[in-house]
């Protein structure tokens, strides 16, 4: 039998590709050779299996692989927080942080922001200024991925004071900070706030990301400001060479549909570079009713059949 020193890697990355394939049947196999080589209990592994399964929505094996861990790191419980908020389960999530409380492992650097997502997603603002609290203590308060996490809880949570105050406050930013504090201000309605940051952010050189034109065109599409909207969707690919993804799509549309532009946004669906899902789709049927459109519904209709 090969020697697991060289062996762990190679199936690390096996597993890794998986992963981020979603390929079920090929991590099946795999996880059977590795109980062949006598390497499934090692750390790593254990936690490329956690991590594995759970991107492919298994978490019942998942759980069960981490439930037969004897030893159990920090880094294994976060993996199995990330895979319960990844597919949205925030109770679940949380009971698993604290089932690691409990049994007293030390809270690393990617611990919190694990847990502030599952508060965000169950809009706590109590338990995430609890959780916020835990962030000062252990003195991650000037960590980036934990500050943004913050951003992104206060905001979506609706308290924006305390939000710009730990953004203010940050001694380094990224595009996620201020996409997070853009996507807070425009969710509560602050579309002033949104442009004004988005033009801050350029003159400070940041370069803005794909979440960065998701928040303003957003914001845009709920402030029924089309040509703003256009605008921005336009200086995506000319200002800043990015494709514009399936969400700025979906803004773009949502913004023409609520506008009465359904003409234009059916246009823009039959050119886009990204294969339409059913949520774009239905976001422009929704335009076609409310405005009496129903030659561009019987259209939309047909074309939709087609594609399925």
């Amino acid at each position: 039998m090969p020697s697991s020193q060289g062996t762990v890697p190679f199936y690390a990355a096996l597993l890794e590709a998986c992963s981020s394939t979603k390929n079920l049947h090929s991590l099946e196999q795999i996880h059977a050779l590795t109980i062949r080589l006598a390497i499934s209990h090692h750390d790593f592994i254990r936690t490329k299996l956690v991590s594995s399964y759970a991107a492919c929505a298994q978490l019942r094996q998942a759980t069960a692989i981490f439930s037969f861990a004897t030893r159990r790191p920090t880094f294994l419980f976060n993996t199995l927080i990330r895979a319960h908020s990844s597919l949205r389960l925030f109770p679940q999530s949380l009971s698993i942080f604290r089932r690691m409380l409990l049994s007293g492992k030390p809270i690393d650097r990617h611990t919190l922001p694990l847990v502030l997502k599952s508060c965000t997603g169950l809009s706590s603002l109590r338990l995430g200024r609890q959780v916020h609290g835990v962030v000062v203590i252990n003195g991650f308060s000037v960590d980036l991925p934990n500050s943004n996490a913050l951003i992104t809880m206060y905001g979506k949570c609706g308290d924006l004071g305390v939000a710009r105050k730990v953004f203010d406050e940050m001694p380094e930013r990224n595009e996620v900070s201020w996409s997070a504090l853009m996507a807070g201000y425009g969710v509560h309605g602050k579309f002033g706030e949104v442009f004004g940051l988005f033009e801050r952010m350029v003159e400070d050189g940041q370069k803005p990301d794909g979440l960065t034109f998701t928040a303003l065109l957003t914001a845009c599409s709920h402030g029924g400001l089309v040509e703003r909207g256009k605008e921005y969707f336009g200086m995506m690919r000319m200002g800043f060479d990015l494709r514009p993804g399936l969400e700025h799509y979906t803004c773009m549309v949502d913004m023409l549909g609520r506008a009465g532009q359904v003409e234009e946004a059916e246009k823009l669906i039959m050119e886009m570079e990204v294969e339409p899902d059913e949520a774009l789709w239905g976001a422009l049927l929704s335009a076609c009713r409310i405005h009496g459109k129903a030659e561009v519904a019987d259209r939309l209709q047909k074309r939709f059949i087609e594609d399925s």
